[in-house]
């Protein structure tokens, strides 16, 4: 059996998770415990099978525990962002009609506003405080017994894309219902894959309520490994907690790749990051010179996969073979992908379009079958949106959204190229490339730069950023025009919320 519940038994004293920050242990024992009072409760309130509910909370202790007992008690259970505002929130609660929300104090404000925008849900209760209309999760809690209630179906996550182009869509899968202990196939093949165990310690570096780290926290405890949580993520703290717990296993993103080797040379090299056996990245395209450099100072121990909160498919790259096809995201370990045109038809190799998965794991976006129906093609394949080419061997190489696509004059231009190049210039701190109005050729190509310091945002920076694109990429895949802002619109997982830039340009 693949479940907490087997190794809390087996040995309860063991970790199951650690917060980086505090340093709080939680034991196997100790989350058994609580994740059975936890599903007590979800029972006594009238929660069965298949209801929903909705996790409201920052990387908080008591989060892997809220979802862990909704899980194994068989629900279904939205992880919302924290960073989502009060209408985007009030949106997901309602859209995936949750009946229960536990939520924390730090998130007061917006629980408080959520009361009366969120009738359908009957049972509120709050970690770490109260506020009016929620009850103390802690003291409710205590009331029930630590028992396991009996086994019944798996639970499934409920997750909602980041908004990076629109309002958030939910994301269900309907796969088969899975018995009690059966992890999902995306599960299985992600816990073979790295060797998920129990000599596994692996490091969380991102926000819980999104797909990845939620799920392979799930997966690594389930396997008996041990989770360190790292509250937020910081470059020089991360490199810290590596050396600090022995990490063997952890998972980034590219931009935090990126944060971390622009740390002074002295800073990298004043941590053991030795215990390190698999990093894996994942959520966005890594630049190739990125991912190099990582290699040069980690070794070759990175992996990669493809795979989005749809999990249509997922496909992996270990290092040797990413070093002889550089830049692809692997070969699919679900389904088969196919690349097509706008019309729906199969595209040769090398040449860029949708890619689309046959036989890949179904999904459905919640309550939205248009947007379900526009990502199936006509052969019957699904699609998340995403633009890429196969070679000839059938790796996949990504490279953009669909969404942020420029056409200049007829030719398609992929920004990701750009800001690939530009991400690693010296005076960037974070870069994005999209199209905005051209009256001769329809877009043109424009950067908008978060520089090191604005007092080095000039009009010679401009210049040499242009410069520095045109030696690596052809002119028309450069920006024409480079604006510069203090920040950027990131979620804190490492997506570029690039419509909130773009919007400005084409009011």
């Amino acid at each position: 059996m693949s479940h907490s519940r087997y190794f809390a038994r087996k040995d309860p004293g063991r970790p199951a998770y650690t917060m980086a920050g505090s340093g709080n242990v939680i034991t196997r024992g100790e989350l058994e415990e609580r994740s059975n009072r936890c599903m007590q409760y979800f029972r006594a309130v009238g929660l069965q099978p298949k209801d929903r509910i909705a996790i409201l909370m920052e990387n908080n202790e008591r989060f892997l525990e809220v979802a862990g007992a909704a899980h194994t008690a068989g629900l279904e259970y939205a992880a919302i962002s924290t960073h989502f505002k009060l209408t985007e929130v009030e949106y997901i609660i309602n859209d995936c009609e949750a009946v229960a929300l536990i939520t924390s104090k730090k998130m007061a404000d917006l629980a408080g506003d959520l009361i009366p925008l969120t009738p359908r849900v009957k049972h509120r209760m709050m970690v770490d405080g109260t506020i009016d209309g929620y009850g103390s999760y802690e003291e409710t809690m205590a009331r029930y017994p630590a028992d396991p209630i009996p086994e019944c179906i798996e639970g499934k996550d409920i997750l909602y894309s980041s908004g990076t182009t629109g309002r958030p869509k939910g994301v269900i899968s309907t796969t088969a219902d899975r018995e009690f202990g059966t992890p999902p196939p995306g599960g299985i093949i992600m816990i073979n894959t790295f060797s998920l165990n129990e000599d596994t310690i692996y490091l969380s570096p991102a926000p819980l309520y999104h797909a990845a780290p939620l799920r392979f926290c799930h997966w690594t405890i389930r396997s008996g490994g041990s989770v360190i949580i790292m509250e937020k993520f910081d470059p020089e703290k991360a490199l810290g907690v590596i050396e600090k717990y022995n990490v063997t296993t952890s998972q980034w993103v590219p931009t935090m790749f990126i944060r971390m080797l622009k740390l002074p040379d002295a800073v990298r090299k004043k941590y053991d990051v030795s215990s390190l056996k698999y990093v894996i990245h994942a959520a966005a395209p890594c630049p190739v010179e990125v991912k190099e450099k990582m290699m040069d100072w980690w070794g070759p121990i990175v992996h990669e996969y493809y795979a989005g909160t749809e999990n249509n498919t997922i496909t992996t790259i270990g290092p040797d073979e990413w070093l002889s096809h550089k830049g692809t995201v692997g070969k699919p370990l679900i389904g088969t992908i196919h690349i097509l045109d706008d019309n729906g038809e199969e595209l040769p190799v090398g040449e860029p379009g949708g890619v689309y998965v046959e036989d890949g794991l179904p999904f459905e976006y919640n309550k939205d079958p248009e947007n379900t129906a526009k990502s199936i093609s006509k052969q019957g394949w699904n699609t998340i949106g995403d633009v890429g080419y196969l070679d000839k061997e059938g790796f996949l190489y990504l490279t953009d959204r669909k969404t942020n696509i420029i056409i200049s004059g007829g030719v398609n231009i992929y920004p990701q190229e750009a800001e690939n190049v530009l991400s690693m210039h010296r005076n960037v701190v974070d870069v994005a490339v999209f199209g905005v109005p051209n009256p001769d050729f329809g877009e043109e190509v424009k950067a908008v730069v978060q520089p090191v310091s604005m007092d080095e945002a000039t009009p010679e920076l401009e210049k040499e950023l242009i410069a520095y694109c045109e030696q690596k990429l052809s002119k028309i895949k450069c920006p024409k025009t480079v604006d510069f802002r203090s920040e950027l619109p990131r979620t804190p997982t490492g997506k570029l919320l690039k419509r909130l830039i773009r919007q400005d340009y084409w009011k």
